[in-house]
């Protein structure tokens, strides 16, 4: 199955989009995975937050497909340890999906129209992230996870 994580506009810090980079290029070896940057909502500053969630809900709902899984990372998902969660991500990997999508929102979250096409909603963290900080903690994260399933030394338990 392939995997695509989306994020919702660019990261704006270096040292971030390195980190990406480090675990996006370490996943390959492990899955086909493709980290994807949707473009930021054109006169966002003019809109309100409702607004601005409703138009980039618009955006990734086109993108998805029928076939999709979408998992979104959401402050109310559910929470996992690192090996439980290399176990939930198998069990996503076995589903019937054609792609497997796992949505970081922008900083207002979601509308109510991507949690209702959602086939689920994972939390990193009970603490608040910025979205930017997420992306680079979910790619380390599946990194981890796909060492857990392989048995290799990357995770200490």
């Amino acid at each position: 199955m392939k995997v695509h994580v989306y994020y919702i506009g660019k990261t704006s810090e270096a040292y971030l989009r390195e980190g990406e980079a480090i675990y996006a290029k370490r996943l390959k070896h492990y899955l086909p995975v493709t980290f994807e940057v949707l473009p930021d909502v054109k006169g966002a500053g003019k809109m309100s937050p409702e607004q601005l969630k409703e138009k980039e809900g618009e955006m990734v709902l086109s993108r998805l497909q029928n076939s999709d899984g979408l998992i979104l990372l959401d402050e109310g998902g559910k929470q996992f340890g690192s090996v439980d969660f290399a176990h939930w991500l198998d069990k996503q990997l076995q589903r019937p999906y054609r792609r497997l999508v796992f949505l970081v929102g922008g900083a207002f979250g979601f509308p109510p129209a991507v949690y209702e096409r959602a086939n689920g909603k994972l939390s990193l963290s009970k603490m608040t992230f910025s979205h930017q900080m997420i992306r680079l903690f979910f790619a380390e994260q599946l990194y981890r996870g796909m060492t857990i399933l392989r048995g290799e030394k990357y995770h200490n338990e």
